[in-house]
């Protein structure tokens, strides 16, 4: 009797239909239609593209799509768009980046300028010399007077 326990409970564990997860279902929204016209323009303009739209919203490219076809202007007059430049946000995640790395190399500088400037103060201390030239401060006095002339007197 043990044996027919062991296999009947083997079978409900191995169901995989008992592991299915549900899809829930997402509530119907509904975009205004001048909500939709804009967002064609906006891609007609270069501003977007159809993907980001569609990733912004939540919304799927072809129900994008089948707004362009709908509201287009470039598509009622039958040109066609064949190749999607770079949009605005995508210049705009470009010159984030370029301006991250720009911020890491200037970082960079300031802890070498830093560096360099405590080394300096530190071999000052060290051989009581001034290496570092301060500007501003009255020129030091030399080795001696400068009253001679060039015609050795």
């Amino acid at each position: 009797m043990t044996a027919f326990w062991s296999i009947q409970t083997s079978k409900a564990m191995a169901n995989p239909k008992a592991f299915r997860l549900k899809p829930t279902k997402r509530p119907q929204r509904f975009f205004s239609e001048s909500f939709r016209q804009g967002k064609v323009r906006e891609i007609e303009r270069n501003l977007t593209t159809v993907l980001i739209v569609s990733r912004e919203y939540e919304v799927s490219p072809t129900a994008v799509y089948k707004w362009l076809n709908k509201y287009s202007v470039l598509r009622a007059k039958q040109v066609r768009q064949i190749i999607e430049p770079m949009s605005d946000s995508h210049k705009i995640q470009e010159l984030r980046k370029k301006i991250q790395e720009l911020e890491r190399l200037v970082g960079q500088k300031q802890i070498q300028l830093e560096f360099k400037d405590k080394m300096i103060e530190l071999a000052e201390k060290k051989y009581q010399i001034d290496i570092k030239k301060k500007f501003g401060l009255e020129p030091s006095s030399g080795s001696g007077s400068t009253e001679r002339t060039t015609d050795g007197q």
